[in-house]
C-alpha cells in the first residue's frame, strides 16, 4: 500500500525515459543483458532527464517569473494565454491548489527525485568505474530536485527505500537533510563533467544558495528575515571555493551565455543540456516574442508566441538606474542589436545566414522577415527582405508590432503588442516549429551568480560596503565585447536586488529573490497582494487527494 500512496502522493509514475549523458541517449530500462557501464549510465542518465520540463515556460519559469515584477502574461487580444485565468491569478498571487502550472511542475520535479533513489539504490552494486560518481551525482541532483520543492512548496520528502513511504521535512530539518546530501556528494564530484551534469563547483554553489536563503526557509512567514551570521559565511566560504577555483571565468559578451553554443561557455557552473538532444526545447527562446516574428529564414513556421512581457516598473527599474543615457546605451545586458535596419532604414536585403534578431528587451516597433502567403519575401538579390513587421498572424495586417512599455490586465493593456518583450536565450537555428529543438543550455547557475551571492552575504554579515561592491563592479566590468556598465559608487541591498534583476532577469530567481529581500509583498502592476501566506505556493490539489489515504500526512500550506 505504501507504494501506491507515494505514487499518489507525489505525481510519480517509475517509467521508462531517456536522456543524453555526454551526447549519448541512453535508455533507463536497457539494463537487461548490459554491461555494468550500460547499467550505471542507464540509471544517472534518466536524473537529469527531467530539467527539461520542468524549465518549460510554464513550468518552473511560470512560477519563478510571472509572480514576481519582472514579467507578466495578461490574455493577449482578450483571448490568447486565457488559461482560466491561471497567469492573472499567478501574478496578481491568487494561485489555487488546482494550477496545472503548479501540479506540472511538481510532478516533474518529483520523478526527478524518484528517478534519483532508483539510481541511489542500484549503483552501490555495480562493477564499472564511474559507478561511484554517478551515485555522488544521483545524491546531489536529488538534492537539487529537493531544494526546489522547499524553496517552492516549503518541504522535502526524504526517503531511502522505494517501498517505504517518504517522511515530510519542513524548515530546519528540510534544510539539514539537503545540506548533508550535498556535502555527503561533493568529495567524489569532480570539476570535469559540467555544466550538463553536477559537479563540485555545482555543489559548493547550491550550498551557497540553501545558506543565502535559510532565514528565509526557517521562519517562512517572519515580519523580517534574521540573517545567522554562520550561513553568511558558510555563502562566502563556498563562493570562496567556486572563485578560487580558476575553473570558471565571467563571459566578456553577456549573450554569449545564452547562444546555442554556450555549452563551452566558461561562466556556466551548472545548466540544462540540451546539445543535439530530441528532448531539448527552445520555449525559453519563443515564449516572449511575437507571432509575426520569424527568427530563422529556413522554416516559415518557427516564430513567437506573444506570451509575456516584462513590466513597466521592472522597466522603469533601468531606466531610473541611468537616466537621462537610454538604458540599451548604457548597460549591455539590457539590449543587442543584431539587424542593422533598426539604425539605419535602408539595410533592407539580408543574406539568410547572417540573419540574426535582436536579443533583450526589446522595444518599440519591430522590424525582421516579412512573411506573405507562407514564404519569405526575397529582395531582387535573392537576400531576405526585412522591414516592419504587422500582425498578419492574428488577421490584424494593419496593426504594427510595435511593443509598448504599458501592459497590464485592461483591454488597452492586453492587446498582442503591449509590454517590451525579452529574447534572452538565441531562437535556435534548428527549430521547425519555434517550439523544439532548442541547442542552447538553460542556465541553473553561473559565477556571475557566484559573485552577487558572495557581495549580499558579505552586507548582510556586515563587512565593509566596499568589500561587497567590488564583487559587484567585477560583474559589471567584464562585459567587455561591448562598452561595459558603468561601475557602481556604493552598493546596499536595495541596489544589490537591482543589480540582481539587471543580470538574472528571467532565468527564473526573481520569486527566492524578491522573498529573501522582502519585497515580494510589494505592489506591481497588477498585484497588490500583501499576503505572506504566499511566499509559499500551495500543494497541488492532485497531491493532497492521493496523500488523503493517510490521515494527517500531509498538510496544506497555510492559507489555501
Amino acid at each position: 500500500m505504501n507504494k501506491k500512496i507515494l505514487a499518489l502522493l507525489l505525481g510519480v509514475s517509475l517509467f521508462a525515459g531517456c536522456t543524453k549523458l555526454e551526447e549519448k541517449v541512453l535508455d533507463e530500462t536497457s539494463s537487461t543483458g548490459s554491461t555494468d557501464k550500460q547499467i550505471a549510465e542507464g540509471l544517472i542518465a534518466p536524473v537529469y532527464a527531467k530539467l527539461p520540463d520542468i524549465f518549460l515556460h510554464t513550468n518552473y519559469f511560470a512560477l519563478q517569473e510571472i509572480s514576481t515584477d519582472e514579467a507578466i502574461l495578461p490574455y493577449r487580444g482578450g483571448t490568447d494565454w486565457g488559461d482560466n485565468g491561471i497567469y492573472l491569478a499567478l501574478h496578481k498571487h491568487e494561485t489555487t491548489s488546482t494550477d496545472p502550472n503548479l501540479r506540472n511542475t511538481w510532478n516533474n520535479t518529483f520523478q526527478g527525485i524518484s528517478r534519483a533513489l532508483s539510481a541511489i539504490v542500484e549503483l552501490p552494486n555495480n562493477k564499472d568505474a564511474n559507478a561511484k560518481v554517478f551515485l555522488a551525482e544521483a545524491r546531489a541532483m536529488r538534492a537539487y530536485y529537493s531544494m526546489l520543492t522547499l524553496d517552492l512548496f516549503g518541504l522535502v520528502f526524504k526517503k531511502e527505500d522505494p517501498r517505504e513511504t517518504s517522511v515530510v521535512l519542513r524548515g530546519e530539518e528540510a534544510m539539514a537533510y539537503i545540506r548533508t546530501e550535498l556535502e555527503a556528494a561533493e568529495p567524489v564530484l569532480d570539476n570535469t563533467t559540467g555544466p550538463g551534469r553536477i559537479t563540485k563547483a555545482a555543489v559548493w554553489g547550491l550550498l551557497a544558495r540553501l545558506h543565502l536563503n535559510a532565514a528565509v526557509y526557517r521562519d517562512r512567514y517572519a515580519a523580517a528575515f534574521t540573517f545567522q551570521k554562520a550561513d553568511m559565511d558558510k555563502v562566502v566560504e563556498y563562493c570562496d571555493k567556486i572563485i578560487g577555483s580558476n575553473a570558471y571565468t565571467l563571459s566578456p559578451s553577456y549573450f554569449a551565455l545564452f547562444d546555442d553554443a554556450n555549452h563551452t561557455n566558461k561562466e556556466l557552473i551548472f545548466a540544462v543540456d540540451q546539445r543535439s538532444d530530441l528532448n531539448g526545447h527552445n520555449r525559453m527562446a519563443y515564449f516572449s516574442l511575437s507571432g509575426d516574428q520569424f527568427p530563422i529564414p529556413a522554416y516559415t513556421g518557427a516564430n513567437g508566441t506573444d506570451g509575456p512581457a516584462i513590466t513597466s516598473d521592472f522597466y522603469r527599474s533601468w531606466v531610473n538606474a541611468y537616466a537621462p543615457i537610454d538604458p540599451a546605451a548604457a548597460d549591455p545586458r539590457f539590449y543587442k542589436q543584431n539587424m542593422s535596419v533598426y539604425t539605419n532604414p535602408n539595410d533592407t536585403c539580408v543574406d539568410a545566414a547572417a540573419y540574426n534578431i535582436n536579443r533583450g528587451i526589446l522595444r518599440g516597433q519591430q522590424y525582421g522577415l516579412i512573411r506573405k502567403g507562407g514564404v519569405f519575401l526575397k529582395c531582387d538579390d535573392g537576400k531576405m527582405k526585412v522591414g516592419p513587421l504587422f500582425y498578419d498572424t492574428r488577421n490584424r495586417p494593419t496593426m504594427p508590432v510595435n511593443f509598448t512599455e504599458q501592459v497590464d490586465f485592461t483591454v488597452a493593456g492586453s492587446n498582442y503588442n503591449t509590454g517590451f518583450r525579452v529574447s534572452k536565450y538565441e531562437f535556435s537555428k534548428t527549430s521547425v516549429s519555434g517550439r523544439n529543438f532548442g541547442e542552447h543550455d538553460i542556465v541553473i547557475l553561473r559565477l556571475a551568480d557566484v559573485y552577487l551571492m558572495r557581495a549580499e552575504a558579505k552586507l548582510r554579515r556586515g563587512d565593509a560596503m566596499p568589500t561587497a561592491l567590488a564583487d559587484v563592479n567585477i560583474v559589471r566590468a567584464s562585459r567587455t565585447a561591448s562598452i561595459p556598465a558603468p561601475p557602481l559608487l556604493t552598493i546596499n541591498l536595495d541596489l544589490l536586488l537591482r543589480e540582481r534583476g539587471f543580470e538574472f532577469y528571467w532565468e527564473c530567481q526573481r520569486r527566492t529573490d524578491m522573498i529573501r529581500f522582502g519585497k515580494y509583498e510589494s505592489a506591481w502592476t497588477e498585484k497588490t497582494n500583501t499576503d505572506k501566506n504566499k511566499r509559499v505556493f500551495p500543494i497541488p490539489q492532485t497531491a493532497m487527494d492521493g496523500a488523503s489515504i493517510i490521515p494527517g500526512y500531509l498538510v496544506q500550506n497555510q492559507g489555501y
